[in-house]
C-alpha cells in the first residue's frame, strides 16, 4: 500500500539524500554500529532523513535537537562558558556537542551540526550559511568540517548541511 505520506517524505528529503542515508545505514548495519546525532541548525532534518529509511531503528540510537544554547548545555553538557567564549556556531562547540552525544548514548559513531541557516542570526565574523560539523567513532579522533554555504536560503543551507553530514559519516565508515 502506498500512501500520500510516503510521497511527501520522498519529496521533502529528496532522492539523493535518501540514497545517501540508506548507504550510511547499510554500512553501519554491516559493521554492527549504532549512530547518535546532535543537531542544531538542521533542526532534526538529518535524523528525519535517516529515520525515513525502513530499518533505520537497527542503526539509529538517538538524536538530539539542541536548537537553543540552553538545550546544548542541558542535553549535551556543553559548557556555557564555551558557548559564551566561542559562540554556539564554532568548531569548539561542534566538538563539545559531539562529545556530549557520545557520552550520553550507547552509539559507536556520533555526529554534530551547528550553524546559521538564516535569514538572520549572522554576526560580522559568522555569516549566514556558516556550518560546523564534527563526527567520530567512539575512541577515535574526531574529524570536523567548516562549511560556508553562503546565503543560499534557509531550506538550502539545511539540506546542504545534511548532505555534508551524510558524506562525513560515510568517510569515517
Amino acid at each position: 500500500m502506498h500512501s500520500e505520506l510516503d510521497d511527501t517524505e520522498t519529496i521533502c528529503i529528496g532522492e539523493t539524500l535518501e540514497a545517501q542515508a540508506a548507504a550510511v545505514l547499510d554500512r553501519c548495519r554491516e559493521q554492527g554500529l549504532q549512530l547518535a546525532l546532535a543537531e542544531s541548525c538542521t533542526g532534526g532534518l538529518l535524523a528525519g532523513t535517516l529515520t525515513a529509511i525502513p530499518g533505520s531503528s537497527e542503526v539509529v540510537d538517538r538524536c538530539y535537537v539542541t536548537y537553543s544554547n540552553v538545550a546544548k548545555i542541558q542535553m549535551l553538557g556543553v559548557s556555557g562558558e564555551l558557548i559564551n567564549a566561542e559562540g554556539a556556531v564554532s568548531k569548539a562547540v561542534s566538538f563539545a556537542m559531539l562529545e556530549g552525544v557520545l557520552e550520553r548514548s550507547r552509539a559507536d559513531i556520533g555526529l554534530s551540526i551547528t550553524g546559521i541557516a538564516g535569514p538572520g542570526g549572522q554576526e560580522s565574523e559568522k555569516p549566514v550559511g556558516l556550518v560546523y560539523l564534527a563526527a567520530a567513532k567512539r575512541g577515535e579522533e574526531p574529524v570536523s568540517e567548516r562549511m560556508l554555504f553562503g546565503d543560499a536560503g534557509r531550506t538550502e543551507v539545511r539540506s546542504l548541511s545534511v548532505d555534508r553530514a551524510l558524506k562525513l559519516l560515510a568517510s569515517i565508515l
